[in-house]
């Protein structure tokens, strides 16, 4: 079955606001204008998209189901026209992208920052959050690259081999908390503290219990989970808990004194940290120009690892 994409546009642009009115003035439709066009979808479709109400147009079951579809060949079709201005020469486009926090925080605005100083009509989009949300934002199409911790390829993503570095995961304590006055601290110090952390099936959760498991330790106290990094710096400053983080996610606040690493002798806890993209499908021409910037603010990472005196 092949779809009109004016005919998805309309579509899409009711589920958004609700109303066929609101629809129609964003669209500079008139209203029975946009009717047609949503009939002539469903006669196509073969059933009712949409149940109309006193609360406005709400999906019907089929409706729903065209959802995913409809928004997918929606994105398809605005990247192909911003591949199309890119080989014009026009250099516009966005850049979709998502990454880990301690990845937003600093390496990726470097990228950014990199990529508009070369070409300054370029839009930038960023999703950030742990990685079964970018996972999903990029196989939807939502964004067309994610970073994150290195891990393996599925049917349908697949990291980019030649783009990676490396960061180290801390204990992080308020400059107020007990632990950081203590002469020497161990990891099993910590283990009954109580701690905030992202969820179980989270990267950092499970870098948290391989690293107690390693040093044969039981479960740390997790009294608090969250998906805010917001929260858990939060926590970590103002409420005593104790937090897993890497070193880029909490620099700026060691930097004011808000909180720092506990110093436990032994504790080494390196990870790897990549670029993901589609397994199928071309790489909009943004992305490309941010994957080059990456790799090489990547490079340098790696360069300055092995020769740290330099």
């Amino acid at each position: 079955m092949t779809f009109d994409q004016r005919q998805l546009s309309a579509f899409l642009a009711i589920v958004e606001h609700g109303s066929l009115g609101r629809a129609a003035d964003v669209l500079h439709l008139t209203q029975p204008a946009l009717s047609r066009t949503v009939k002539r979808l469903e006669s196509q479709v073969g059933a009712p998209l949409f149940e109309r109400n006193s609360k406005g147009m709400l999906l019907t079951a089929v409706g729903e189901a065209l959802l995913p579809h409809a928004t997918l060949m929606e994105r398809v079709a605005e990247q192909a026209h911003e591949e199309i201005d890119a080989v014009r020469g026009l250099a516009k486009g966005t850049i979709r992208v998502g990454g880990i926090a301690s990845v937003v925080g600093l390496l990726l605005p470097l990228a950014i920052q990199r990529v508009l100083t070369r070409w300054p009509n370029l839009k930038v989009q960023i999703i950030e959050g742990v990685w079964d949300r970018l996972a999903d934002a990029l196989v939807k199409h939502e964004i067309d690259l994610a970073l994150g911790v290195a891990a393996d390829e599925s049917e349908e993503i697949v990291p980019i081999a030649d783009c990676y570095w490396e960061d180290n995961s801390y204990v992080v304590a308020s400059a107020g908390h007990p632990l950081q006055r203590k002469r020497q601290v161990s990891l099993a110090d910590t283990i009954d503290q109580r701690w905030a952390s992202t969820p179980k099936g989270t990267a950092p959760y499970q870098h948290l219990h391989e690293v107690f498991r390693s040093k044969g330790l039981g479960k740390p106290n997790i009294v608090v989970e969250t998906r805010s990094i917001i929260t858990l710096k939060s926590l970590v400053s103002h409420a005593g808990f104790l937090c897993w983080m890497a070193g880029p996610m909490f620099e700026d606040e060691r930097r004011v004194g808000l909180m720092s690493a506990l110093a436990i002798p032994g504790l080494d806890a390196h990870r790897r940290l990549t670029v993901f993209r589609r397994r199928d499908g071309i790489m909009p021409t943004p992305a490309v120009r941010l994957l080059d910037e990456l790799r090489q603010l990547a490079l340098h990472n790696r360069r300055a690892d092995q020769n740290p005196a330099d």
